[in-house]
């Protein structure tokens, strides 16, 4: 049986490139395996592709009973398919907290790990011996990740392992990595094309505090001003993502990769007690601006209060 190797719903570029990293190690040890996406990549993850000239992974709505199956990215089971507890999940790579819900057939790999990017832990399971054997375009697929995760160094997540890493990575590829991450974010940061509903969960998890469930929303770029002009027609589409979604409240934080600060929308007064309580902010008016706020993992999440 094939093996799907995959990560969460609104795939990023650790969530559509480490599922591609894994499958070819995965593959070189004779394993039948599989990259597959929960849905469309995102500008950047599309870059990335192109530009190392990897093929988009098939999109998959869910998973079939019995279906072995590899999760990286990701353990939580709101962000993965609805049958994911029927399938035989095989593995778990992973750099966030434990979430619970998941369900195995038997005893697995499980490797979480303090990092900030998939694509780190995944170099270092593999170990040097394999990964002098990776193609030039899976080393890419590595490099662009942890250019991601880590907003080229700038989030608070960024270890100096996955620096290192990084670095590594960059030099065995000749690439200069302010010029190859200035690629990324330009490509991140055009958003043009995409409707309402699309921005707001391109990148989006969903967590619960207190009873309240979220649509917790990160659009990372360089030119927050393209986002922030649309922020009234993004804040009057909360209501359908609302309703399409099951989530009580939408928050949607655009993050200034440059600036390193996050814009938060503030369509209502709820919203307006979350910012003032989460982020100790005074809100004054339908936008707070939050000196420092860069990840959603480290400083959103575990800071959320209603």
């Amino acid at each position: 049986m094939t093996t799907l190797v995959f990560g969460h719903k609104s795939p990023d570029t650790d969530s559509t490139g480490s599922p591609i990293f894994w499958s070819w190690y995965l593959k070189s040890k004779g394993v039948d395996a599989k990259p597959v996406l929960l849905g469309e990549p995102n500008t950047e993850a599309a870059f990335m592709l192109q530009h190392w000239g990897l093929d988009k992974p098939e999109i998959i709505s869910d998973v079939a009973e019995g279906q072995d199956v590899v999760i990286v990215d990701t353990n939580n089971p709101a962000e993965l398919p609805a049958s994911i507890n029927a399938a035989n999940i095989t593995a778990i790579i992973d750099h966030h907290k434990l979430v619970g819900g998941l369900e195995t057939k038997g005893p697995i790999d499980i490797t979480v790990r303090p990092l900030a990017c998939t694509a780190t832990i995944m170099v270092d399971l593999i170990g040097e011996a394999d990964m002098a054997k990776a193609p030039k375009e899976i080393k890419g697929a590595a490099l662009t990740c942890i250019l991601s995760d880590t907003l080229e160094f700038r989030s608070p997540t960024t270890t100096d392992h996955d620096r290192a890493v990084a670095e590594s990575l960059a030099k065995d590829l000749g690439v200069d990595l302010g010029d190859f991450a200035a690629q990324m974010f330009a490509a991140k940061s055009d958003v043009s094309a995409f409707s309402d509903a699309e921005l707001i969960r391109m990148d989006s998890k969903e967590y619960e505090v207190d009873g309240v469930k979220f649509r917790v929303s990160v659009l990372e770029t360089t030119a927050p001003e393209i986002p922030l002009d649309r922020k009234e027609s993004l804040m009057n589409t909360y209501n359908t993502v609302q309703s399409e979604d099951g989530v009580d409240e939408v928050l949607l934080f655009v993050v200034d990769i440059l600036k390193e600060e996050a814009t938060l929308l503030v369509p209502n007064e709820r919203v307006k007690a979350v910012a003032e309580k989460s982020f100790g902010a005074t809100v004054d008016g339908d936008t707070v601006v939050l000196p420092g706020i860069m990840s959603r993992k480290k400083q959103i999440i575990p800071n959320l209060k209603v």
